[in-house]
């Protein structure tokens, strides 16, 4: 049960703008001492010697390329970008620089200085330009000639992964080219922090804009496909910056397109629906969903099945704010979805009744349930799931893991218990920043199920995640944050 990631800023792929700490991340994943991080950079160490022609190619694109890679630096993301004229034109995502205004810019020699958002892409367009204040002479990256990328090239990324590796050099290939959606697709590692960055071929020009990655879990790593903006796209955007044309904000786009969800009640009748070619295309692995809506309260309990004899069912169900509240793929037994789980806010919530594999047609059937109503829940997520195999894993030692997230405030208080009757319960919670905040394997000496109690330290969108102390784990669990 792999999971797909639907992060509405580049429809359904996750955008790398925001960067978490290497640290956080080691330690969220594993929680285990033989999760190591390791340096890899060699190219920075003295005496570093390439031993042949492929060694002294990526040597001579990092030396010629690295020192017009930039980080760009907000009050909520990090990214990267690369400096295309010597008096301080950087082009970055829309999704690093969303908030507009000033923001910081740490130079490849680590001299900051601040820059202005000049302008936005437009129509879904994820490119912004930032201007560098009173700087000339700074080094740059030219823009490969339209139609220049074939499938098969080397293909290399310099960024800030992690918010915390400036300079760093990854290498691959392009492995694919969506003319359709204007992307290429990379099997060089790109990872949060990375976004904006750029992606070059052999002789060191730009041939894309790195922007998201498709990954297994909400603010999961790179699992060798990355996605770039073809630079094709980049000097039409220029002009209209040059020319004024360019929008000042940031242009929202839906991932739904212009199709609008069906609206259907709570504790209704079953719905039947088919998914075709006519359905619309979820842009990460290229499935059909079809896009249904309904009203809920906090703290109401629900629960979603589909199941079908054609198809694999996948459920995914986004809150009033449009963030991910909850996705399944076999739940409901054999290879049918089904979500349980407590509402968090009123509102209108989105429901994705998806298929599993990439193109699958077939018939479904849908069902939407609430629990009567009882006396309120201070809950502010309460989840039921199951660690399956085929699920993601940790590398430290493959045990599996689920992701949930939530709204909280600075200042508040929670408390996150994890049960199980089936498997030794291991819970980790991580801030906006993507910083741990505290993990938890055993609540008390007679009981395997886990507990936290956490105030929280900053307003925005919180990360848990639920895993199985080790790679035996399995079975199903209840998740509670109060």
């Amino acid at each position: 049960m792999n999971f797909k990631l639907l992060s509405l800023a580049v429809s359904g792929i996750l955008t790398i703008g925001v960067a978490a700490s290497p640290a956080a991340v080691v330690t969220a994943l594993s929680g285990r001492p033989e999760a190591d991080l390791k340096e890899f950079n060699s190219v920075h160490f003295p005496g570093a010697i390439a031993q042949n022609a492929a060694e002294q190619t990526n040597v001579r694109v990092y030396e010629q390329a690295s020192p017009a890679v930039v980080t760009v630096d907000t009050e909520k993301s990090n990214g990267s970008g690369t400096i295309i004229s010597p008096d301080g034109t950087v082009l970055t995502n829309a999704h690093v620089v969303s908030a507009g205004g000033t923001v910081n810019i740490i130079l490849s020699d680590g001299k900051k200085v601040v820059a202005d958002v000049v302008g936005f892409g437009e129509d879904g367009l994820d490119l912004a330009v930032v201007k560098i204040r009173g700087q000339n002479n700074l080094p740059t990256i030219p823009i490969a000639r339209p139609g220049s990328v074939k499938v098969g090239q080397q293909a290399f990324a310099i960024g800030n992964p992690f918010g915390q590796f400036q300079g760093t050099l990854t290498v691959g290939i392009v492995s694919r080219i969506d003319l359709q959606r204007g992307l290429i697709q990379t099997d060089a590692a790109i990872n949060p922090g990375n976004s904006g960055g750029p992606l070059l071929n052999s002789s060191g020009e730009l041939i894309g804009v790195n922007t998201s990655i498709f990954t297994r879990g909400q603010g999961g790593g790179n699992i060798g496909i990355g996605f770039a903006i073809s630079a094709d796209k980049v000097p039409g955007f220029l002009t209209a910056v040059r020319e004024g044309r360019a929008p000042r904000v940031a242009q929202r786009r839906s991932p739904f397109g212009n199709k609008s969800p069906q609206k259907v009640a709570l504790n209704g009748p079953a719905l039947s629906g088919k998914l075709t070619t006519q359905s619309s295309v979820l842009p990460a692995d290229n499935s059909f969903f079809d896009l249904y809506s309904f009203e809920g309260k906090a703290g109401q309990q629900i629960t979603i099945e589909m199941t079908s004899q054609e198809i694999d069912p996948y459920l995914i169900l986004l809150g009033p704010n449009q963030r991910e509240i909850a996705q399944d793929d076999d739940g409901a037994g054999s290879k049918n979805a089904r979500i349980t789980v407590r509402l968090p806010a009123d509102g209108t919530y989105t429901l994705l009744a998806n298929s599993y594999q990439a193109r699958q047609s077939g018939a479904y059937t849908l069902e939407l349930k609430a629990s009567a109503s009882g006396a309120p829940s201070r809950a502010i997520l309460e989840a039921e799931g199951a660690l399956v195999a085929g699920g993601p894993v940790l590398p430290s030692d493959k045990s599996l893991y689920r992701e949930y997230t939530f709204e909280g405030r600075s200042g508040q208080s929670v408390a996150i218990s994890l049960e199980s009757t089936d498997f030794d319960a291991y819970v980790a919670i991580f801030g906006p920043n993507g910083r741990l905040l505290g993990e938890n394997d055993d609540a008390s000496d007679s009981t395997k199920n886990a507990f936290l109690s956490v105030t929280l330290p900053a307003t925005g969108r919180y990360r848990v995640v639920v895993n199985a102390y080790d790679a035996s784990g399995r079975g199903r669990y209840n998740l509670t944050i109060r």
